[in-house]
């Protein structure tokens, strides 16, 4: 007699089985409010549609390799916002704390002649001392996070022109490694082959040794043909991308180190303690601190992640332009980096979200100003077609958390 798995045992529970169980399970999932990625994505392809439509040249290998590089530095700003929006925070500074990492990578580096190395992790360490002090003053003060970055955001701002000086502006040698990482590196075609076929397999060796883990526990778990399934559609899907963008210039460094840092991220928020605390204190911080989560530990982290990602997102912004000025992490920067962790996803009332809002909001936001440039339209429907975008990610939110709320899964 085949004994279930313990987590299975529970009559109650509903057990679906094969593709069909699979499919009904998604299905009931969406209709309890909870959506995932899925609004993101269907409207990644009806943009993707609609641009493709209005101009030929919107997918084509070499739009598409050039947005995946436009979107990275900002990208990383977004993912830092995600981190504080699931603390059912905001951080308004990301953009000035970029401009000003820009501004002490390109003084002490081209100015001061300072060795490379040391410039990029001054800048790095100046964003984390930065988020240190805002998780100082959140958690000894009680000043709103709202007001602390809002005051962040001006006064660095006045520093990062301090620290330019009355040039204003510094450009960075063409031929020094961060400019060269932001313009010109991109992975060789043999290369981004091998790297699609070695992801898939790390796929299949960490759901294979989840899988026995589970077993040996008594508990469920995916058979081998599924994860050898997924495994095999991650290859294909990522080698037919390589394929594609390889046409043109092929998939920039920057962009690949973008998404490794969302990578390394969802996996501290889904498999450390850290993760599943900073989602507790996101969804009921009096509920964290009674079951003995350091509530103001988790804020002080997250403002240093965040404010360590603007530090490092400025010093992509910086290499991609070869330049530091006046300008740097001004404009939309700011707002583009919270609407795409918005549009990816990511709860404005904590507590539901993964870093990969960052990347699939960064993208969207990228795709609409791409196709409304070849469109010839000017910056101002942009922000239009932005800011509506943004209100119709709240509202599905909203409508979402209801749902969950009815259902008994908020």
């Amino acid at each position: 007699m085949t004994t279930q798995p313990t987590d299975l045992q529970d009559e109650r529970l509903i057990i679906n089985k094969g593709l069909g169980g699979a499919i009904k399970k998604t299905r009931n999932r969406i209709k309890s409010g909870d959506l995932g990625n899925l609004p993101v994505i269907i409207g990644l392809l009806i943009i993707s549609t609609i641009f493709q439509i209005l101009n030929r040249f919107f997918l084509s290998s070499a739009n598409l390799s050039n947005l995946l590089m436009e979107c990275s530095a900002v990208g990383v700003l977004a993912l830092g916002i995600v981190l504080v929006l699931l603390v059912g925070e905001i951080d308004l500074s990301v953009g000035s704390m970029s401009g000003l990492s820009a501004a002490i990578f390109a003084v002490q580096f081209v100015r001061n002649g300072l060795p490379l190395v040391f410039c990029i992790l001054l800048s790095i360490a100046a964003g984390a001392f930065i988020g240190w002090i805002y998780g100082q003053i959140y958690n000894r003060i009680g000043v709103p996070a709202f007001v602390i970055t809002l005051a962040g955001l001006l006064g660095f701002l006045g520093l990062q022109l301090f620290v330019l000086g009355a040039t204003g502006t510094i450009n960075l040698p063409f031929e020094s490694p961060l400019v060269q990482f932001g313009q010109q590196a991109y992975l060789g075609h043999t290369f981004s082959y091998i790297l699609a076929i070695s992801i898939a397999l790390v796929r299949f060796g960490l759901g294979y040794y989840g899988a026995t883990t589970r077993r040996k526990a008594g508990l469920s778990a995916p058979s081998l043909t599924s994860i050898a399934l997924q495994s095999l559609f991650i290859a294909i899907a990522l080698g037919s991308m390589a394929w594609y963008l390889n046409k043109s210039r092929g998939i920039g460094w920057m962009f690949v180190f973008f998404i490794t840092l969302v990578v390394i991220m969802d996996y501290a928020l889904r498999r450390t303690s850290w993760g599943n605390s900073v989602f507790a204190v996101g969804g009921n911080r009096e509920a964290a601190r009674r079951a003995g989560i350091n509530v103001k530990g988790i804020y002080t982290s997250v403002f240093i992640l965040c404010s360590t990602l603007g530090a490092i997102g400025g010093l992509l912004a910086a290499g991609r332009l070869a330049a530091a000025a006046q300008s740097s992490g001004t404009g939309d920067v700011n707002l583009n980096a919270i609407a795409a962790a918005v549009i990816g996803g990511t709860s404005l009332f904590g507590g539901r979200g993964s870093a990969y809002a960052a990347p699939l909001g960064m993208v969207v936001i990228a795709a609409i100003s791409s196709g409304l440039t070849l469109m010839n339209l000017n910056s101002s429907i942009r922000y239009m077609v932005t800011g509506a975008i943004v209100l119709l990610a709240v509202s599905v939110d909203a409508v979402a958390r209801r749902s969950r709320t009815s259902h008994g899964r908020a």
